[in-house]
């Protein structure tokens, strides 16, 4: 049972998931475009969300220019990897935000 598991996990990383990152954009901006349609979700949390899409652009950018420049992947350029993370963390903090402030004008409703 072990070999076969281990021979499944070997098989999966085997496989290209270029396409599938590739195809992943399609639920997301289904995921977007229900999510602007909520009126009672606030503007910082559609903008955190929305700038999940720029942290991905900004990945394939800087994903590209390593593998120009240092002829390495993003991974193995230090920089050029939490460059692109701070992306990520900045959305996340917007998204954070943006439900601190739902829950807070929550409790201000219920009072």
């Amino acid at each position: 049972m072990n070999d076969l598991f281990l021979n499944f996990i070997e098989k999966l990383g085997s496989i290209d998931n270029t396409a599938l990152f590739a195809a992943s954009i399609i639920p997301y901006a289904i995921f977007l475009f229900y999510l602007f349609k909520i009126n009672s979700v606030n503007n910082f949390v559609k903008t955190g969300f929305s700038l999940t899409v720029l942290f991905v652009f900004i990945t394939i950018l800087l994903s590209i220019f390593a593998l120009n420049y240092y002829d390495k992947t993003l991974v193995e350029v230090d920089f050029l990897h939490g460059l692109a993370e701070s992306f990520l963390t900045i959305s996340d903090f917007v998204i954070l935000f943006g439900f601190i402030r739902m829950l807070n004008n929550l409790e201000v409703n219920n009072s």
